[in-house]
C-alpha cells in the first residue's frame, strides 16, 4: 500500500466528548426530528425547504445566512418548514478543487482533517444554539456521520455516493431522513434499490465494529436530473417524472421483499434539473407546485425541495472573497430567496 498515514483522528465519542451538546440543543433536536418525521410519515401536510449554500465555505458568512433564514421561518411556519443546508463534505467529480470545511476549514490553507471535523460541529452546534435550527448536511463519508449524528435532522445521499454499500447500509441506521439521490446517469432504479436498501435493517462493518441496523422508514428519493450519454443536463422534476416515480414505488411495494413505507421525493431545483443555472431554481420550484396542485397523488409524494441559496447571486474563485457567495456551485442570492419563500408558502 502506498498510504501515507498522516494521524490518526480521534473518534466521534471522543469529539462528542470534547464538543458536548447542551440539554437545551438535545431538546431542540428532538422536537425538530419529530417535526420532520411527521411530514414524511403524512401526519403533517407542511412543505419542507433545504435550502442553503452549495457548501459551507465561511463560518460567519453561513451563520448570517441561517439567522435571515430563521427569521423568514417564523412568517411562514404554518406552512413550511425551512432546513439550512449546511454542507460541510463535497464530492468532487474527477476528485480535486475544494472538498468542504470537512477537508479545509480555511478554503485558502492546507487540508487538516481534525480541524475540519471541530470546525463542522462548532459550525453545526452554533446554528442550532443561535437560530434553533437543527441543519441538513452531505454524507460524503458514512464513517464520519456520527461526528455530527447528535445535531443533524436530516442527511443527502449524493448522486456519486448512492450505489455504494456502505453508504446504503449507514443510512439504514441513522433515525432522520435520509435523501438517496438519483445517480448521475439518471437510473431510477438504482435510485429505488438504494432505497429499499436503506429502509431494511442489516449487519455490516462499522468503524472497527460489528453493527446491527433497524431499518429507516424515512429513507426517500431525491430528483436531481442526471447527464445522458452526450454529456447533456437533463430534467427530471417534471409532472410526467413525478408519476413515473409513483409508479415506481408501486412496483416495488408489489413485492412483499422490498415493500416500501412512506413513500416520498424531494426535489432538487439545482444540478442537472438546471443545468447548474442557479436563477432557474425560482422557475422550477413554482412547476413542482403546480404539479403538486394538478394532482393529489404526486402532493402526497413530494414532501418538499431542495434549493441552492447564499447571500449573493452566483459563485466565485476562492480568491475573490466576495462574502456569501458561493465559491462551488453557483446559488442564488438572498433577495431571490426571501421572495422565493414568501412565494411556495402562498403556493402550497
Amino acid at each position: 500500500m502506498s498510504f501515507n498515514f498522516v494521524k490518526k483522528l480521534p473518534t466521534p465519542a471522543e469529539i462528542r466528548e470534547q464538543y458536548p451538546v447542551s440539554d437545551a440543543i438535545i431538546q431542540v433536536k428532538k422536537e425538530r426530528d419529530e417535526m420532520i418525521r411527521k411530514v414524511f410519515t403524512g401526519e403533517s401536510d407542511k412543505f419542507l425547504v433545504i435550502i442553503g449554500p452549495c457548501s459551507a465555505d465561511n463560518e460567519d458568512a453561513v451563520l448570517d445566512y441561517v439567522h435571515r433564514l430563521a427569521r423568514v421561518q417564523e412568517k411562514v411556519s404554518d406552512k413550511l418548514i425551512l432546513i439550512p443546508r449546511i454542507y460541510t463534505n463535497k464530492p468532487r467529480t474527477i476528485g480535486m478543487g475544494y472538498k468542504g470545511m470537512l477537508h479545509q476549514p480555511d478554503p485558502e490553507k492546507k487540508e487538516d482533517m481534525l480541524k475540519g471535523i471541530i470546525a463542522i460541529r462548532e459550525l453545526h452546534t452554533r446554528a442550532v444554539n443561535e437560530t434553533g435550527f437543527t441543519c441538513a448536511d452531505e454524507m460524503l463519508y458514512p464513517e464520519n456521520h456520527r461526528y455530527l449524528s447528535d445535531l443533524l435532522s436530516y442527511v443527502a445521499i449524493g448522486a456519486r455516493s448512492v450505489e455504494d454499500q456502505q453508504h446504503r447500509l449507514t443510512a439504514s441506521g441513522i433515525g432522520i431522513p435520509a435523501g438517496m439521490k438519483n445517480p448521475t446517469g439518471g437510473d431510477i432504479s438504482v435510485m429505488m434499490n438504494s432505497i429499499i436498501a436503506a429502509q431494511h435493517g442489516h449487519m455490516f462493518l462499522y468503524r472497527g465494529w460489528e453493527v446491527k441496523t433497524p431499518g429507516n422508514p424515512y429513507a426517500h428519493a431525491i430528483l436531481r436530473g442526471y447527464v445522458d450519454k452526450f454529456g447533456r443536463n437533463m430534467p427530471n422534476y417534471h409532472y410526467e417524472d413525478l408519476q413515473n416515480l409513483l409508479e415506481h414505488y408501486q412496483e416495488v411495494n408489489e413485492s412483499a421483499q422490498t415493500k416500501l413505507v412512506n413513500p416520498a421525493v424531494i426535489i432538487d431545483t439545482n444540478h442537472s434539473n438546471s443545468g447548474k443555472r442557479f436563477a432557474e431554481q425560482i422557475r422550477i420550484s413554482k412547476d413542482v407546485m403546480h404539479s403538486c396542485k394538478v394532482s393529489e397523488d404526486v402532493h402526497k409524494l413530494v414532501k418538499g425541495l431542495m434549493i441552492e441559496s447564499y447571500i449573493e447571486d452566483g459563485a466565485q474563485k476562492v480568491s475573490e472573497h466576495c462574502y456569501g457567495k458561493s465559491i462551488t456551485d453557483p446559488c442564488l442570492g438572498w433577495e431571490k430567496t426571501e421572495k422565493l419563500i414568501y412565494e411556495l408558502a402562498e403556493l402550497w
